[in-house]
């Protein structure tokens, strides 16, 4: 025997190595410990992981809800600004329209004025004639314009009084004119659309005098009041 040769232990057999190794109880509740802990790891990281990415997926949507609202309120903003501007226009040149028209009066008026010559000019008959015809032309061409325009000339002779439309200056007894209409008008009224610009000064009807007034049932006088 060598000084390397060592007798086996004689409490320890020859492993086989193709004997599986039978493993305690205590060894196999060790094993499951660890296969159970080494799960609930992978278990772990797989949470921590899809936390992860629903961290990620909920800023990415908050930056695109962020984004959409930024340029929501940049184009309300430019709404705003831009009605403010198209109110601004429409206050300043609403008026266009109807004074576009009006420059055609202006030419007829300026045309009279010549044909009238100047002060030292005399003016015969023919002349005075012509500037009466063309003023004549030139008022109706205006309330051509301002009919155009919703501008409506009130001249209610022979009409009956109303208030809404109307202004009474006096009240005279007329047998020819029935009570409660207009004899005579003072001042043309004008309206636009459906509102009053200015009532008609007018002089009203009272009837044929003291008789009729005595004669007339109680509340048929006039109430001139607008």
């Amino acid at each position: 025997m060598s000084d390397h040769d060592y007798p086996p232990n004689k409490d320890q057999s020859p492993v086989d190595g193709d004997k599986p190794v039978d493993l305690t109880e205590d060894d196999r509740a060790v094993a499951d410990e660890i296969a159970s802990a080494s799960q609930n790891d992978e278990k772990k990281e797989g949470a921590k992981k899809g936390d992860e990415d629903k961290s990620l997926r909920h800023e990415r949507q908050l930056a695109e809800l962020n984004d959409r609202v930024l340029r929501l309120a940049a184009e309300l903003e430019n709404t705003r600004r831009r009605s403010e501007r198209e109110k601004a226009d429409a206050g300043r040149y609403a008026i266009a329209n109807f004074a576009r028209d009006l420059l055609g009066v202006t030419d007829n008026f300026e045309r009279a004025l010549h044909a009238a010559g100047s002060d030292d000019t005399p003016t015969s008959t023919e002349a005075l004639s012509g500037i009466v015809d063309g003023l004549q032309m030139t008022e109706k061409e205006l309330l051509s314009v301002m009919e155009r325009h919703g501008i409506r000339r009130v001249f209610p002779k022979g009409e009956k009084f109303d208030p809404n439309l109307h202004q009474a200056v006096a009240q005279i007894p007329d047998a020819a004119v029935p009570i409660g209409h207009v004899i005579d008008v003072a001042q043309p009224g004008f309206t636009i659309g459906e509102r009053v610009l200015r009532a008609a000064m007018v002089t009203v009807s009272s009837g044929a005098g003291a008789k009729q007034d005595e004669d007339a049932e109680p509340g048929a006088r006039l109430d001139t009041r607008a």
